[in-house]
Order: C-alpha cells, then structure tokens, then sequence
C-alpha cells in the first residue's frame, strides 16, 4: 500500500513538542491558497472543522500519543490526487494560523509525483 502522505524527522520533532505544549492531539489541512498560500495548517483537533468538502490523505506517525491527521480540500486534492506530500519545517515564520507559528518555523509541504506502481497501490481516500 503507497502513502500518500509523510512526515520528516524535523516535523515530527516540531509536532511532539507542539502536542506537548498543547496537551491536544493535533490534525493539518492543507491550505488551499489563502492564509499563506498553499501551506500545510496544524491545528489541535477540533478547532478547525472537516466537512464533506474536505479529504483524508492520511495519518500521521509523529510519535505523538496518537496519529495526526492530514486533509485537504477536494478541490485542492484534484490537483494534488497524483502527488506524494512530505509535511517538512523550515525556520521562519509563516502568516498563517497554523499553531506553530510562535516556534520561529514554519510547516512546508515537499512533493513528488507518485511512480506508476504507487499509483496502483493507493487505497481511495476518505472524504470528511
């Protein structure tokens, strides 16, 4: 089975700590364009609310006590359907509301086109 999303080690470090400092489980949603782009948004879960517009990519394993969520929008997902996503942090800081903006870094997302024996093993996705 082929992921369609991942996390890197810096993320996943950035996410413990934020879990941490939240002591709320957490969840993206991968902006569509306003808020800073098309920057991946951390949220602990509940303040943003998914709906039938929206598309699970995955769950991620941070390390966290429990998974992170990753969605997007549908329209969004039209045209990001063929593509792996690395949710990846830099230093600087974002203009969005994504939690970890008062860290000094900044969520990015790292994508590359799935290999054509990936494409054959994604399951469907999801929708909110």
């Amino acid at each position: 089975m082929a992921q369609r999303v991942d996390v890197s080690e810096d993320a996943a470090a950035l996410l413990r700590r934020l879990r941490e400092d939240h002591g709320q489980p957490l969840m993206f949603h991968q902006s569509g364009g306003c808020c800073d782009g098309s920057a991946p948004m951390c949220y602990t879960q509940g303040t943003f609310m998914t709906g039938p517009a929206d598309v699970l990519l995955g769950e991620l394993e941070p390390g966290t006590p429990e998974p992170v969520p990753v969605w997007i929008s549908k329209a969004q997902f039209e045209y990001w359907s063929h593509t792996h996503i690395t949710i990846d942090v830099v230093e600087g800081r974002g203009a969005g509301f994504s939690i970890e903006g008062p860290t000094g870094n900044r969520f990015v997302i790292r994508s590359r086109l799935f290999s054509d024996e990936e494409t054959e093993a994604l399951e469907p996705v999801t929708t909110g």
